[in-house]
């Protein structure tokens, strides 16, 4: 779990993995502000390669800022498991609820579930899903979409 996180939480190690690994991510400038094993919070900011023709950030930007959220919980778990375990995304639903301008945090405090539903397929090799719950909020601090993405973990 540590190597994971140290990779994550280093602004340089993460730039790596994402151009390696997520290069649209990169490409939108996704940021992990911070991560710990019960949460993390990930950044997008209305700029050039992320703007709708409406002024605000596209919806898709908001989505992958969203999936990272919950996803780096997800990696952070499985990378470097004594067990390989596969995580999918298998379902999402959005709600937008104000226009997102400016820099959007997304935060997912799902961690614990997420360890939950790996751990228990590595015990039981039977394929785990969790739903976990992206909140962005703008700079005011006011909520501009919510994500419920639903992850499948299976361990190989």
């Amino acid at each position: 779990m540590s190597k994971a996180l140290e990779i994550l939480k280093s602004p340089f190690k993460l730039k790596l993995f994402m151009l390696a690994k997520l290069p649209m991510g990169f490409l939108a400038g996704l940021r992990i502000e911070e991560i710990t094993e019960e949460k993390s919070i990930v950044a997008v900011r209305y700029k050039y390669l992320t703007k709708n023709p409406f002024q605000s950030v596209y919806f898709a930007c908001l989505a992958m800022a969203g999936e990272l959220a919950s996803g780096a919980l997800g990696l952070a778990q499985v990378y470097g498991s004594k067990s390989s375990v596969s995580m999918l995304v298998v379902n999402m639903e959005a709600v937008f609820t104000k226009k997102a301008k400016g820099k959007i945090r997304f935060t997912c405090s799902d961690g614990i579930l997420i360890k939950q539903a790996v751990a228990e397929t590595i015990k039981t090799k039977e394929g785990q899903t969790v739903i976990a719950t992206s909140i962005g909020r703008d700079e005011s601090g006011q909520e501009v979409a919510v994500f419920k993405i639903t992850w499948s973990f299976k361990a190989k």
